[in-house]
């Protein structure tokens, strides 16, 4: 298990490929185990990597309070999918160091396995309260939000633009159906509809999310917003 070299390209190829099907890490919210790979990797991942872009960019708001995000950092080695050892050089010196003080490994190792089993406790229930909550016929707070999403000039290209956008997921959003509308001079622009959770997905976080695909997106704006 692993994620390769994080400052390579080849690295940030497999976490672009992990993300593809998941929003976090570990589990169904932020936790050390993002903050642990976030720092890892020197500077944010190339445009063409959107699902790598799209979750760095969204730990990246949590620097503030990354401390406070639940479970606790482990080895790169145990993050990523099966079969890919962590080659991140990073990582060598601090096994050099558990390997000069096997007093430390002895002292700590058992807080931090009760820690992680915390921590897995934590993201089960949190799991287990949103499935719960999702069941449950309570009246939700939804609005269908029409966007348009304006490209640099008319040699952006247009499919990967869209790819972008729709690799945003989080809880509360879902994508509909888009299409290009000619702006002029050649230039289309997209215009994607979703439907969002109130309480959950704010246009201030989807223009934030969808401006930072800096090489294809010049600007987003609200075309239609209506509460559902």
């Amino acid at each position: 298990m692993g994620l390769g070299d994080l400052k390579s390209a080849s690295g940030l190829k497999v976490l672009n490929d992990f993300l593809s099907e998941r929003s976090y890490i570990e589990g169904y919210v932020p936790s050390q185990a993002d903050v642990a790979v976030f720092e890892a990797i020197p500077s944010p991942p190339p445009a063409d990597l959107c699902h790598a872009l799209r979750w760095y960019n969204h730990i990246k708001s949590y620097q503030s309070q990354k401390s406070s995000l639940p479970g606790v950092k482990k080895p790169l080695g145990q993050y990523g999918p099966a079969g890919v050892p962590d080659s991140t050089p990073s990582s060598a010196p601090a096994s050099k160091v558990d390997d000069d003080d096997d007093d430390d490994i002895d002292l700590f190792g058992s807080d931090e396995e009760e820690d992680a089993e915390a921590a897995r406790l934590k993201e089960a229930r949190l799991a287990e309260y949103a499935a719960k909550k999702a069941k449950k016929p309570a009246l939700i707070a939804k609005s269908s939000i029409l966007l348009d999403v304006k490209p640099w000039d008319d040699e952006t290209d247009m499919a990967k633009l869209e790819e972008c956008v729709r690799s945003i997921q989080m809880d509360g959003l879902v994508w509909g159906q888009s299409k290009l509308v000619p702006v002029g001079y050649g230039i289309k622009k997209l215009q994607i509809g979703c439907v969002v959770e109130d309480d959950k997905v704010g246009t201030d976080i989807l223009e934030e999310q969808i401006t930072a695909f800096e090489d294809f997106v010049q600007s987003m704006d609200v075309a239609a917003f209506n509460k559902i």
